[in-house]
């Protein structure tokens, strides 16, 4: 697929046809994936809800994600992004949660976590996965291949892909 339009409105024919429900908590994307799936027709179908958690304070408060696992990992891991698709998923009673956290840049970055790495993670019926990205560009670009990322990480749960990413 070529664009985030086309992968998104593959995302609504899929978790549509299997009457699926999806629950996202979105940090560095501020919202853009939640954006993508809703401008195209039939998002009703299976978006349930979107919490933007930006800010730790949030994540702990809407999510409920431990300070302690943030000040143990950072706000920007594997855990935390796993955390906020459990949790996601939890409170909304949804089919698939999905939750993404990262640095976004252009500032922010360390040694350990430059720009551009990105932690998804996505709890659905199928079990729980989770993959860490570490995307190029400026802050525009990584945001975009994070909305691509996770768009083809619902693919791949749709299509109950077990080896699919992430």
């Amino acid at each position: 697929m070529s664009s985030n339009s086309t992968r998104a409105r593959a995302v609504i024919a899929q978790m549509s046809a299997r009457g699926w429900r999806l629950a996202l908590a979105e940090s560095c994307t501020g919202g853009l994936i939640s954006a993508t799936i809703t401008g195209e027709s039939g998002a009703s179908r299976i978006l349930e809800a979107s919490i933007t958690a930006y800010a730790n304070e949030a994540k702990e408060a809407l999510l409920g994600v431990p300070k302690q696992m943030m000040i143990d990992h950072g706000a920007v891991s594997a855990q935390v992004a796993l955390h906020m698709a459990q949790a996601a998923r939890a409170a909304t009673m949804s089919d698939v949660g999905l939750g993404v956290t990262g640095v976004a840049g252009p500032g922010g970055g360390t040694a350990d976590k430059p720009v551009g790495r990105i932690y998804l993670a996505l709890a659905s019926p199928t079990g729980e996965r989770g993959a860490e990205f570490n995307f190029d560009g400026d802050r525009d670009a990584v945001r975009d291949q994070t909305v691509a990322a996770a768009l083809e990480a619902l693919l791949a749960v749709a299509d109950d892909d077990p080896a699919g990413s992430p």
